[in-house]
């Protein structure tokens, strides 16, 4: 397929011969396997290595590649050393970002004359620009997001606890087709809103505070991130100016969204305009890429210098947290295009005041 040739020539442009993926993200993108194991990658030989529970799972899904059945008698180590051997390969390429430090070591005494390096982010460069398949999934992803946003609100009242208007909103994802929650959703009221990424408790609703909705659906493995934040009830003057502050500094950010933009520039857009009202009050990245995971590249923050192209898909979520006060977080995401980008999140966001 496409994307195993992409990345044989990305491994033979860095001097890798050979790769080992274990990542179930990254084994996904390259394969369409989405069971446990590893995957092999070289020239020579495309295998995926997984025990008997998998074996008929990874022949449905990736019915190009070998499979080499484990706990078999052998190590997996072994297994890939007889790989490297069939690959006439000396060296071995490794997500050593994400392999534990055992398995690391493990790898290294069974392969006493393999040298290992650093696979780096080779198959997380490839996931930055999505293709139209992709994109359709998150389009599809974030359209269940939206209507379930909007299935919750008629049901959101004082006396609720947090924990349970994120089920309710988990509920309407699952059933609108979601395979599962993009992430762990968050839902947090009053003084909770001040941390941005609160855990949902037992505080119960109260009228006149800012609730903050932070949730994702899920297609086909990909997933996608808004946020609302809503009155429960009428809220004062003083949070509906920070929720202003945040809409407006939201728009500016995405107006300076294009191919071209560099990171770090649209991050600086919502920041000044925050910081100038709110000093301090927004201390996170203004986005990040989403895909297979819900935290990518590139991300939209201070320091980082990447340049937008078109297949990038980003969030654009300022917020202010005002300890004892709350916060608020508005939340989009946009899929740059060859000349601007498209925003798949539909949900209004005006304050509403349920």
């Amino acid at each position: 397929m496409n994307r195993m040739r992409d990345f044989l020539s990305e491994l033979k442009r860095r001097g890798m011969p050979a790769a080992l993926v274990h990542r179930p993200e990254n084994m996904r993108y390259l394969t369409g396997y989405t069971g446990e194991g590893c995957l092999f990658v070289s020239e020579k030989a495309q295998a995926i290595l997984t025990d008997f529970r998998y074996v008929e799972q990874a022949s449905r899904q990736a019915p190009g590649l070998e499979c080499v059945r484990t706990r078999m008698g052998k190590s997996v180590e072994a297994l890939i050393g007889e790989l490297l051997e069939r690959a006439g390969a000396s060296a071995l390429a490794v997500e050593t970002d994400f392999v534990c430090h055992d398995g690391f070591v493990a790898l290294q005494e069974a392969l006493p004359g393999v040298q290992l390096a650093p696979l780096g982010a080779v198959p997380e460069a490839m996931r930055a620009r999505k293709d139209e398949g992709e994109i359709a999934c998150i389009q599809r992803a974030a359209d269940i997001a939206c209507r379930a946003f909007d299935a919750l609100l008629g049901k959101i009242c004082p006396g609720m606890t947090e924990r349970e208007v994120a089920l309710a909103l988990d509920y309407e994802m699952l059933k609108l087709g979601s395979e599962c929650a993009a992430f762990p959703t968050i839902a947090c009221a009053g003084a909770n809103g001040a941390l941005p990424h609160a855990t949902p408790g037992d505080h119960a609703l109260l009228s006149g505070e800012l609730l903050t909705l932070d949730f994702g659906a899920t297609c086909e493995g990909y997933r996608s991130d808004m946020t609302r934040t809503v009155g429960v009830g009428k809220v004062s003057q003083e949070l509906k100016a920070v929720y202003q502050t945040v809409l407006d500094a939201q728009l500016l950010a995405l107006e300076a969204v294009r191919p071209g933009a560099v990171c770090q520039e649209v991050d600086r857009v919502a920041r000044e305009y925050i910081d100038a009202r709110y000093p301090g009050a927004f201390g996170h990245s203004l986005g990040h890429g989403v895909g297979l995971n819900i935290h990518e590249q590139p991300r939209l923050g201070m320091g980082d210098g990447t340049v937008l192209e078109a297949g990038h898909v980003v969030t654009v979520e300022p917020g202010i947290y005002i300890s004892g006060l709350g916060g608020c977080r508005i939340e989009d995401m946009a899929i740059l295009t060859s000349d601007g980008y498209v925003n798949p999140i539909v949900a209004p966001k005006h304050l509403i005041e349920l």
